[in-house]
Protein backbone atom coordinates (compact mmCIF):
# COMPACT_ATOMS: atom_id res chain seq x y z
CA UNK A 1 0.00 0.00 0.00
CA UNK A 2 1.50 3.36 -0.78
CA UNK A 3 0.51 6.23 1.23
CA UNK A 4 1.64 10.23 0.06
CA UNK A 5 5.22 10.22 2.55
CA UNK A 6 6.55 14.02 3.60
CA UNK A 7 8.60 15.34 5.83
CA UNK A 8 8.32 18.00 8.39
CA UNK A 9 10.10 21.80 7.17
CA UNK A 10 11.52 21.20 10.99
CA UNK A 11 13.23 17.95 9.97
CA UNK A 12 15.26 20.19 7.14
CA UNK A 13 15.73 23.23 9.24
CA UNK A 14 17.23 21.62 12.09
CA UNK A 15 19.63 19.34 9.68
CA UNK A 16 23.03 20.58 11.26
CA UNK A 17 25.67 19.73 8.18
CA UNK A 18 23.21 21.71 6.11
CA UNK A 19 23.17 24.76 8.56
CA UNK A 20 20.13 26.41 6.60
CA UNK A 21 18.62 29.32 8.57
CA UNK A 22 15.10 30.18 9.09
CA UNK A 23 14.34 33.86 9.02
CA UNK A 24 12.21 34.22 12.04
CA UNK A 25 9.68 36.90 10.90
CA UNK A 26 8.31 34.86 7.83
CA UNK A 27 7.47 31.86 10.13
CA UNK A 28 4.03 32.11 11.51
CA UNK A 29 2.93 29.06 13.98
CA UNK A 30 2.94 25.68 12.73
CA UNK A 31 5.00 26.79 9.98
CA UNK A 32 7.96 24.37 10.82
CA UNK A 33 5.71 21.50 11.31
CA UNK A 34 4.35 22.01 7.41
CA UNK A 35 4.87 19.24 5.33
CA UNK A 36 7.57 19.15 2.61
CA UNK A 37 7.54 16.13 -0.39
CA UNK A 38 10.40 17.37 -2.37
CA UNK A 39 13.43 19.83 -2.85
CA UNK A 40 13.31 21.57 -6.00
CA UNK A 41 15.70 23.89 -7.53
CA UNK A 42 14.04 26.66 -10.05
CA UNK A 43 15.15 29.75 -11.12
CA UNK A 44 12.03 30.21 -12.92
CA UNK A 45 9.78 33.96 -12.59
CA UNK A 46 6.71 31.58 -12.56
CA UNK A 47 7.40 28.19 -11.29
CA UNK A 48 4.01 27.53 -9.75
CA UNK A 49 2.53 25.68 -13.30
CA UNK A 50 4.94 23.42 -13.10
CA UNK A 51 4.54 22.63 -9.20
CA UNK A 52 2.16 19.95 -6.80
CA UNK A 53 2.43 21.59 -3.49
CA UNK A 54 4.07 21.14 -0.57
CA UNK A 55 7.30 21.44 -2.31
CA UNK A 56 10.86 23.65 -0.87
CA UNK A 57 11.88 25.57 -3.63
CA UNK A 58 15.28 26.28 -4.07
CA UNK A 59 16.56 29.35 -5.84
CA UNK A 60 19.76 31.40 -6.14
CA UNK A 61 17.69 34.92 -7.45
CA UNK A 62 19.31 34.38 -10.94
CA UNK A 63 15.63 35.80 -12.40
CA UNK A 64 14.58 37.49 -9.30
CA UNK A 65 12.99 40.67 -10.66
CA UNK A 66 14.64 43.88 -8.95
CA UNK A 67 10.88 45.39 -8.44
CA UNK A 68 9.40 44.99 -5.47
CA UNK A 69 6.09 44.84 -6.66
CA UNK A 70 7.65 41.81 -9.03
CA UNK A 71 9.07 40.21 -6.08
CA UNK A 72 5.81 40.06 -4.35
CA UNK A 73 3.77 38.92 -7.21
CA UNK A 74 6.49 35.94 -7.38
CA UNK A 75 6.40 35.14 -3.82
CA UNK A 76 2.60 35.38 -3.86
CA UNK A 77 2.30 32.84 -6.76
CA UNK A 78 4.39 30.37 -4.77
CA UNK A 79 2.18 30.61 -1.76
CA UNK A 80 -0.38 29.89 -4.05
CA UNK A 81 0.80 27.24 -5.39
CA UNK A 82 1.31 25.34 -1.88
CA UNK A 83 4.45 25.70 -1.63
CA UNK A 84 6.11 25.07 1.99
CA UNK A 85 9.04 26.83 1.44
CA UNK A 86 11.55 28.64 -0.21
CA UNK A 87 15.56 28.09 -0.29
CA UNK A 88 17.41 31.32 -1.10
CA UNK A 89 21.33 30.52 -1.71
CA UNK A 90 23.50 32.63 -1.29
CA UNK A 91 26.12 33.11 -3.16
CA UNK A 92 29.59 35.72 -4.74
CA UNK A 93 27.91 35.95 -8.28
CA UNK A 94 24.66 36.19 -7.85
CA UNK A 95 23.61 37.92 -4.21
CA UNK A 96 26.00 37.69 -1.46
CA UNK A 97 23.42 38.80 1.21
CA UNK A 98 19.29 37.81 1.15
CA UNK A 99 17.44 40.82 -0.66
CA UNK A 100 15.34 42.75 1.53
CA UNK A 101 11.97 42.86 -0.77
CA UNK A 102 12.34 38.97 -0.70
CA UNK A 103 12.51 39.19 2.68
CA UNK A 104 9.40 41.57 3.38
CA UNK A 105 7.49 39.29 0.63
CA UNK A 106 8.16 36.38 2.66
CA UNK A 107 7.22 38.07 5.54
CA UNK A 108 3.64 39.63 4.45
CA UNK A 109 2.53 36.63 3.09
CA UNK A 110 3.68 33.65 5.25
CA UNK A 111 5.72 32.06 2.85
CA UNK A 112 8.99 30.71 5.11
CA UNK A 113 11.70 31.16 4.13
CA UNK A 114 15.43 29.60 3.98
CA UNK A 115 18.78 31.33 3.76
CA UNK A 116 20.90 28.50 2.30
CA UNK A 117 25.06 29.89 3.14
CA UNK A 118 27.68 29.16 0.13
CA UNK A 119 29.29 26.24 1.16
CA UNK A 120 25.70 24.29 0.99
CA UNK A 121 24.91 23.22 -2.43
CA UNK A 122 21.53 23.17 -3.73
CA UNK A 123 22.77 19.10 -4.00
CA UNK A 124 22.89 18.51 -0.70
CA UNK A 125 19.68 20.08 0.25
CA UNK A 126 17.98 17.20 -2.30
CA UNK A 127 20.05 14.66 -0.80
CA UNK A 128 19.10 15.49 2.59
CA UNK A 129 15.50 15.48 1.99
CA UNK A 130 15.43 12.74 -0.41
CA UNK A 131 17.10 10.77 2.56
CA UNK A 132 14.60 12.00 5.12
CA UNK A 133 11.52 10.77 3.02
CA UNK A 134 12.74 7.76 1.99
CA UNK A 135 13.55 6.66 5.95
CA UNK A 136 10.47 8.33 6.77
CA UNK A 137 8.74 5.98 4.29
CA UNK A 138 10.56 3.31 5.57
CA UNK A 139 9.19 4.00 9.33
CA UNK A 140 5.45 4.38 8.20
CA UNK A 141 5.15 0.70 6.08
CA UNK A 142 6.78 -0.68 9.03
CA UNK A 143 3.71 1.12 11.79
CA UNK A 144 1.66 -0.26 8.66
CA UNK A 145 2.65 -3.79 8.54
CA UNK A 146 2.50 -4.26 12.12
CA UNK A 147 -1.30 -2.19 12.74
CA UNK A 148 -2.54 -4.75 9.33
CA UNK A 149 -1.34 -7.99 11.62
CA UNK A 150 -2.63 -6.74 14.58
CA UNK A 151 -5.77 -6.15 13.49
CA UNK A 152 -6.15 -9.46 11.40
CA UNK A 153 -5.56 -10.87 14.70
CA UNK A 154 -8.12 -8.57 16.40
CA UNK A 155 -10.70 -9.52 14.29
CA UNK A 156 -11.00 -12.78 15.60
CA UNK A 157 -12.58 -11.24 18.68
CA UNK A 158 -15.00 -9.85 16.60
CA UNK A 159 -16.32 -5.92 16.80
CA UNK A 160 -15.24 -4.61 20.03
CA UNK A 161 -11.82 -6.21 20.47
CA UNK A 162 -11.38 -5.03 16.69
CA UNK A 163 -12.32 -1.55 17.01
CA UNK A 164 -10.31 -1.40 20.27
CA UNK A 165 -7.42 -2.38 18.69
CA UNK A 166 -8.03 0.31 15.55
CA UNK A 167 -8.32 2.50 18.15
CA UNK A 168 -4.91 1.91 20.24
CA UNK A 169 -3.26 2.53 16.84
CA UNK A 170 -4.81 5.34 15.13
CA UNK A 171 -4.59 6.70 19.47
CA UNK A 172 -8.13 8.26 18.43
CA UNK A 173 -11.53 7.67 19.46
CA UNK A 174 -13.90 5.17 17.11
CA UNK A 175 -17.04 4.30 16.40
CA UNK A 176 -18.83 2.06 13.98
CA UNK A 177 -22.07 3.28 12.72
CA UNK A 178 -24.52 1.44 11.34
CA UNK A 179 -28.14 1.97 9.58
CA UNK A 180 -28.90 4.31 12.61
CA UNK A 181 -27.17 2.74 15.77
CA UNK A 182 -23.39 2.69 17.25
CA UNK A 183 -22.22 -0.96 16.96
CA UNK A 184 -19.37 -1.00 18.68
CA UNK A 185 -17.03 1.83 20.32
CA UNK A 186 -13.57 2.62 22.24
CA UNK A 187 -11.74 4.98 23.88
CA UNK A 188 -14.63 7.31 24.58
CA UNK A 189 -16.26 7.95 21.17
CA UNK A 190 -18.89 10.72 21.50
CA UNK A 191 -22.18 9.61 22.52
CA UNK A 192 -24.69 10.63 20.65
CA UNK A 193 -22.08 11.62 17.90
CA UNK A 194 -22.73 15.58 17.20
CA UNK A 195 -24.38 16.61 14.68
CA UNK A 196 -21.84 18.01 12.53
CA UNK A 197 -20.65 14.31 12.42
CA UNK A 198 -23.81 13.06 11.43
CA UNK A 199 -24.22 15.61 8.71
CA UNK A 200 -21.07 14.29 7.36
CA UNK A 201 -22.29 10.74 7.34
CA UNK A 202 -25.09 11.56 5.88
CA UNK A 203 -22.61 13.27 3.06
CA UNK A 204 -20.95 10.20 2.87
CA UNK A 205 -23.83 7.94 2.33
CA UNK A 206 -25.24 10.27 -0.48
CA UNK A 207 -22.32 9.63 -2.94
CA UNK A 208 -20.75 6.49 -4.46
CA UNK A 209 -17.99 4.60 -4.60
CA UNK A 210 -14.95 4.77 -2.08
CA UNK A 211 -14.65 7.67 -0.37
CA UNK A 212 -14.18 9.93 2.66
CA UNK A 213 -14.23 12.78 4.67
CA UNK A 214 -13.44 15.11 7.01
CA UNK A 215 -13.83 17.87 9.11
CA UNK A 216 -12.47 19.78 12.10
CA UNK A 217 -14.67 19.85 15.43
CA UNK A 218 -13.14 22.79 17.61
CA UNK A 219 -9.45 21.73 18.19
CA UNK A 220 -10.22 17.56 17.51
CA UNK A 221 -10.55 15.90 13.31
CA UNK A 222 -13.08 13.67 12.63
CA UNK A 223 -12.52 11.39 9.60
CA UNK A 224 -15.83 9.44 8.45
CA UNK A 225 -15.31 6.57 6.22
CA UNK A 226 -17.24 3.27 4.85
CA UNK A 227 -16.46 0.08 5.34
CA UNK A 228 -15.69 -2.71 2.41
CA UNK A 229 -16.69 -4.05 0.43
CA UNK A 230 -19.51 -1.41 -0.79
CA UNK A 231 -21.43 -0.91 2.68
CA UNK A 232 -21.81 2.88 2.01
CA UNK A 233 -25.89 2.61 2.89
CA UNK A 234 -25.34 1.25 6.27
CA UNK A 235 -21.86 0.97 7.67
CA UNK A 236 -19.33 3.77 8.64
CA UNK A 237 -16.60 4.03 10.60
CA UNK A 238 -15.65 7.59 12.55
CA UNK A 239 -12.89 8.34 14.37
CA UNK A 240 -11.35 11.22 16.21
CA UNK A 241 -8.60 12.90 17.55
CA UNK A 242 -6.99 16.17 18.48
CA UNK A 243 -4.14 15.77 15.59
CA UNK A 244 -4.83 15.39 12.14
CA UNK A 245 -4.56 11.94 9.88
CA UNK A 246 -1.43 12.00 8.18
CA UNK A 247 -1.35 9.27 5.11
CA UNK A 248 -0.06 6.02 7.53
CA UNK A 249 -2.93 6.67 9.90
CA UNK A 250 -5.40 6.64 7.06
CA UNK A 251 -4.23 3.51 5.64
CA UNK A 252 -4.46 2.02 8.67
CA UNK A 253 -8.10 3.04 8.90
CA UNK A 254 -8.58 1.59 5.80
CA UNK A 255 -7.07 -1.89 7.30
CA UNK A 256 -9.71 -1.12 10.12
CA UNK A 257 -12.51 -0.73 8.20
CA UNK A 258 -12.34 -3.53 6.15
CA UNK A 259 -12.15 -5.70 8.40
CA UNK A 260 -14.76 -4.12 10.47
CA UNK A 261 -17.04 -4.27 7.32
CA UNK A 262 -15.84 -8.16 6.53
CA UNK A 263 -16.77 -9.01 9.82
CA UNK A 264 -20.15 -6.91 10.08
CA UNK A 265 -21.22 -8.96 7.49
CA UNK A 266 -19.79 -12.42 8.52
CA UNK A 267 -21.36 -12.05 12.03
CA UNK A 268 -19.46 -10.00 14.67
CA UNK A 269 -18.58 -13.36 16.72
CA UNK A 270 -16.86 -15.06 13.19
CA UNK A 271 -14.23 -16.47 13.69
CA UNK A 272 -13.38 -17.57 9.76
CA UNK A 273 -12.49 -14.16 9.27
CA UNK A 274 -10.37 -15.06 5.89
CA UNK A 275 -13.94 -17.75 4.55
CA UNK A 276 -15.99 -14.77 4.81
CA UNK A 277 -13.12 -12.48 3.17
CA UNK A 278 -12.56 -14.74 0.39
CA UNK A 279 -16.12 -15.39 -0.44
CA UNK A 280 -17.13 -11.75 -0.57
CA UNK A 281 -14.05 -10.52 -2.54
CA UNK A 282 -13.93 -13.14 -5.67
CA UNK A 283 -15.89 -11.52 -8.47
CA UNK A 284 -16.78 -8.62 -6.85
CA UNK A 285 -15.66 -5.10 -8.22
CA UNK A 286 -15.45 -3.68 -4.64
CA UNK A 287 -12.40 -6.05 -3.80
CA UNK A 288 -9.70 -3.79 -5.35
CA UNK A 289 -10.24 -1.60 -1.89
CA UNK A 290 -10.31 -4.49 0.44
CA UNK A 291 -7.27 -6.01 -1.18
CA UNK A 292 -5.47 -2.93 -1.04
CA UNK A 293 -6.43 -2.24 2.53
CA UNK A 294 -6.13 -6.17 3.92
CA UNK A 295 -3.06 -6.91 1.68
CA UNK A 296 -1.17 -3.86 0.73
CA UNK A 297 -1.35 -4.23 -2.75
CA UNK A 298 -3.12 -2.97 -5.80
CA UNK A 299 -3.02 -6.74 -7.72
CA UNK A 300 -3.51 -10.16 -5.87
CA UNK A 301 -3.00 -13.51 -7.17
CA UNK A 302 -5.40 -16.42 -6.21
CA UNK A 303 -4.06 -19.64 -4.73
CA UNK A 304 -5.66 -22.83 -4.40
CA UNK A 305 -4.90 -25.94 -2.96
CA UNK A 306 -6.27 -29.53 -2.69
CA UNK A 307 -5.23 -32.68 -0.59
CA UNK A 308 -2.31 -34.63 -1.62
CA UNK A 309 -1.59 -38.36 -1.73
CA UNK A 310 -2.38 -38.68 2.36
CA UNK A 311 -3.80 -35.22 2.43
CA UNK A 312 -3.19 -32.52 5.01
CA UNK A 313 -3.03 -33.36 8.67
CA UNK A 314 -5.02 -31.94 11.05
CA UNK A 315 -2.32 -28.47 11.70
CA UNK A 316 -2.10 -28.40 8.51
CA UNK A 317 -6.38 -27.80 7.50
CA UNK A 318 -6.22 -25.14 10.24
CA UNK A 319 -6.65 -21.43 8.99
CA UNK A 320 -3.78 -19.60 10.50
CA UNK A 321 -1.55 -22.30 9.74
CA UNK A 322 -1.95 -21.56 6.21
CA UNK A 323 -2.37 -17.58 6.94
CA UNK A 324 1.22 -18.01 8.16
CA UNK A 325 2.91 -19.85 5.69
CA UNK A 326 0.72 -17.85 2.63
CA UNK A 327 1.67 -14.35 4.09
CA UNK A 328 -2.01 -13.91 3.87
CA UNK A 329 -5.23 -13.51 6.12
CA UNK A 330 -7.46 -14.82 3.19
CA UNK A 331 -7.53 -17.74 3.41
CA UNK A 332 -10.80 -20.34 3.72
CA UNK A 333 -10.53 -24.16 4.15
CA UNK A 334 -13.04 -25.91 1.66
CA UNK A 335 -14.46 -29.42 2.05
CA UNK A 336 -12.43 -31.92 0.29
CA UNK A 337 -10.57 -30.87 1.80
CA UNK A 338 -9.18 -28.19 -0.35
CA UNK A 339 -8.21 -24.17 0.35
CA UNK A 340 -8.59 -21.19 -1.57
CA UNK A 341 -6.45 -17.75 -0.95
CA UNK A 342 -6.12 -14.48 -1.81
CA UNK A 343 -2.55 -13.37 -1.45
CA UNK A 344 -0.45 -9.96 -2.42
CA UNK A 345 2.17 -11.72 -3.54
CA UNK A 346 3.40 -15.24 -5.12
CA UNK A 347 4.40 -18.02 -2.10
CA UNK A 348 7.60 -18.82 -3.34
CA UNK A 349 9.00 -22.57 -4.19
CA UNK A 350 10.16 -23.74 -1.13
CA UNK A 351 6.88 -22.56 0.57
CA UNK A 352 4.83 -24.54 -2.14
CA UNK A 353 7.14 -27.16 -1.81
CA UNK A 354 6.71 -27.26 2.21
CA UNK A 355 2.52 -27.28 1.81
CA UNK A 356 3.23 -30.37 -0.48
CA UNK A 357 5.44 -32.02 2.44
CA UNK A 358 1.91 -31.39 4.72
CA UNK A 359 -0.15 -32.78 2.06
CA UNK A 360 -1.65 -29.59 -0.27
CA UNK A 361 -0.78 -29.62 -3.57
CA UNK A 362 -0.82 -25.81 -4.13
CA UNK A 363 -1.48 -23.60 -7.31
CA UNK A 364 -0.92 -20.01 -7.68
CA UNK A 365 -2.40 -17.14 -10.53
CA UNK A 366 -1.28 -15.03 -12.47
CA UNK A 367 -1.34 -11.33 -10.70
CA UNK A 368 -3.98 -9.86 -11.47
CA UNK A 369 -6.01 -6.31 -10.27
CA UNK A 370 -8.63 -7.39 -7.17
CA UNK A 371 -11.78 -6.45 -9.09
CA UNK A 372 -10.59 -9.54 -11.84
CA UNK A 373 -10.73 -12.33 -9.24
CA UNK A 374 -13.61 -14.08 -10.62
CA UNK A 375 -11.36 -14.15 -14.18
CA UNK A 376 -8.85 -15.81 -11.68
CA UNK A 377 -10.12 -18.54 -10.43
CA UNK A 378 -11.06 -20.18 -13.89
CA UNK A 379 -6.95 -19.96 -14.16
CA UNK A 380 -6.46 -21.10 -11.01
CA UNK A 381 -8.70 -24.25 -11.45
CA UNK A 382 -6.77 -25.08 -14.64
CA UNK A 383 -3.27 -24.68 -13.32
CA UNK A 384 -4.78 -26.93 -9.66
CA UNK A 385 -5.45 -29.59 -12.66
CA UNK A 386 -2.31 -29.26 -13.65
CA UNK A 387 -0.28 -29.48 -10.84
CA UNK A 388 -2.05 -32.71 -9.86
CA UNK A 389 -1.33 -34.41 -13.33
CA UNK A 390 1.90 -33.54 -12.57
CA UNK A 391 1.99 -34.16 -8.73
CA UNK A 392 4.15 -30.98 -8.31
CA UNK A 393 2.86 -27.11 -7.20
CA UNK A 394 2.45 -24.68 -10.23
CA UNK A 395 2.85 -21.10 -10.03
CA UNK A 396 1.44 -19.09 -13.40
CA UNK A 397 3.75 -16.31 -14.53
CA UNK A 398 7.04 -17.45 -14.85
CA UNK A 399 7.48 -16.60 -18.47
CA UNK A 400 5.18 -18.09 -21.22
CA UNK A 401 3.50 -21.50 -19.51
CA UNK A 402 1.51 -22.11 -21.78
CA UNK A 403 1.61 -25.93 -20.08
CA UNK A 404 0.24 -24.57 -16.88
CA UNK A 405 -3.00 -22.95 -18.89
CA UNK A 406 -4.23 -26.31 -20.52
CA UNK A 407 -5.98 -28.87 -18.97
CA UNK A 408 -4.14 -31.88 -18.99
CA UNK A 409 -6.61 -34.40 -20.33
CA UNK A 410 -6.75 -31.75 -23.60
CA UNK A 411 -3.01 -31.42 -24.05
CA UNK A 412 -2.68 -34.80 -24.24
CA UNK A 413 -6.03 -35.64 -26.59
CA UNK A 414 -4.34 -32.70 -28.54
CA UNK A 415 -0.64 -34.47 -28.53
CA UNK A 416 -1.91 -37.98 -29.18
CA UNK A 417 -4.51 -36.79 -32.44
CA UNK A 418 -1.87 -34.37 -33.85
CA UNK A 419 1.28 -36.78 -33.95
CA UNK A 420 -0.97 -39.92 -34.32
CA UNK A 421 0.10 -40.70 -38.31
CA UNK A 422 3.81 -40.05 -37.10
CA UNK A 423 3.58 -42.47 -34.09
CA UNK A 424 2.13 -45.25 -36.42
CA UNK A 425 4.93 -44.94 -39.09
CA UNK A 426 7.72 -44.61 -36.40
CA UNK A 427 5.60 -48.12 -35.39
CA UNK A 428 5.34 -50.15 -38.40
CA UNK A 429 8.18 -49.13 -40.04
CA UNK A 430 10.86 -47.76 -37.19
CA UNK A 431 11.31 -44.46 -38.77
CA UNK A 432 12.23 -42.13 -36.14
CA UNK A 433 9.67 -39.58 -37.17
CA UNK A 434 8.98 -37.99 -33.98
CA UNK A 435 12.63 -37.66 -32.39
CA UNK A 436 13.61 -36.38 -35.69
CA UNK A 437 10.58 -33.85 -35.76
CA UNK A 438 11.53 -32.63 -32.06
CA UNK A 439 15.27 -32.11 -32.82
CA UNK A 440 14.78 -30.71 -35.61
CA UNK A 441 12.48 -27.99 -33.48
CA UNK A 442 14.23 -27.69 -30.94
CA UNK A 443 17.48 -26.93 -33.52
CA UNK A 444 15.18 -24.11 -35.42
CA UNK A 445 15.55 -26.03 -38.33
CA UNK A 446 18.79 -26.40 -38.48
CA UNK A 447 19.94 -29.37 -40.37
CA UNK A 448 23.75 -30.07 -39.70
CA UNK A 449 23.22 -29.25 -35.52
CA UNK A 450 19.83 -31.88 -36.09
CA UNK A 451 21.81 -34.28 -37.91
CA UNK A 452 24.81 -34.00 -35.51
CA UNK A 453 22.74 -35.13 -32.97
CA UNK A 454 20.40 -37.98 -34.52
CA UNK A 455 23.74 -39.12 -35.47
CA UNK A 456 22.95 -39.51 -38.78
CA UNK A 457 23.58 -37.62 -42.34
CA UNK A 458 21.89 -34.31 -43.18
CA UNK A 459 20.30 -35.81 -45.99
CA UNK A 460 18.77 -38.48 -43.83
CA UNK A 461 17.45 -35.35 -41.92
CA UNK A 462 16.11 -33.49 -44.58
CA UNK A 463 14.12 -37.24 -46.52
CA UNK A 464 12.69 -37.33 -42.71
CA UNK A 465 11.35 -33.82 -42.64
CA UNK A 466 9.92 -34.52 -46.02
CA UNK A 467 7.98 -37.51 -44.37
CA UNK A 468 6.54 -35.62 -41.84
CA UNK A 469 5.30 -32.82 -43.76
CA UNK A 470 3.56 -35.61 -46.16
CA UNK A 471 2.20 -37.48 -43.23
CA UNK A 472 0.34 -34.61 -41.60
CA UNK A 473 -0.10 -32.60 -44.68
CA UNK A 474 1.62 -29.71 -43.00
CA UNK A 475 4.25 -26.60 -44.49
CA UNK A 476 7.11 -26.76 -41.69
CA UNK A 477 8.09 -23.24 -43.18
CA UNK A 478 4.68 -22.20 -41.76
CA UNK A 479 5.84 -20.57 -37.74
CA UNK A 480 2.43 -21.24 -36.25
CA UNK A 481 2.56 -25.19 -37.64
CA UNK A 482 5.98 -25.31 -36.27
CA UNK A 483 4.31 -23.85 -32.44
CA UNK A 484 1.44 -26.36 -32.43
CA UNK A 485 3.78 -29.03 -33.50
CA UNK A 486 6.19 -28.34 -30.70
CA UNK A 487 3.49 -28.11 -28.18
CA UNK A 488 2.09 -31.50 -28.84
CA UNK A 489 5.41 -32.73 -28.97
CA UNK A 490 5.61 -31.30 -25.19
CA UNK A 491 2.83 -32.56 -24.29
CA UNK A 492 3.08 -36.36 -25.59
CA UNK A 493 3.42 -39.35 -23.74
CA UNK A 494 6.91 -39.96 -23.16
CA UNK A 495 6.53 -43.20 -25.44
CA UNK A 496 5.92 -41.17 -28.63
CA UNK A 497 9.36 -39.43 -28.23
CA UNK A 498 11.24 -42.97 -28.38
CA UNK A 499 12.84 -43.73 -31.82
Amino acid sequence: MSTEVNVPLRAVVGHRELALHAVRETLRPGALDAPVRWAHVSELRDPAPYLVGAELILTAGVNLPAEAAEVDRYVRGLRDAGVTALGFGLTPTVYETLPEPLRRACARHGLPLLVVPSRTPFLAVNQAVSVALTEAGQREQRRITAAREALTRAAGGGLGELTSSLAARLRSWVALVGAGDVLASAHDAPAPLPPQVRELMATVRAGRGIRSATTELGAEFVVVQPVYPQATASHLVVVGRSRRFDGADRAILAVGAALLGLIGRAGSDAAELGAAATGLLVGRESAGGVARSLLGSDVVRLVAGAAYRRGPGEVAQRPDWLRARLDTPLVSVLPGPSFVAIAGSSPSLPVLEDLRAHGWLAAVGSPVPAARLAAASAEVELLLSRARALGRPMIAGGGLDFDALVAPDASRGFAEKTLEPLVELDRTGDRALVPTLRTWLAHHGGWEPTAAELGVHRNSVRHRIAQVEKALDVDLADPETRMRLWFALRWATPDAHRP
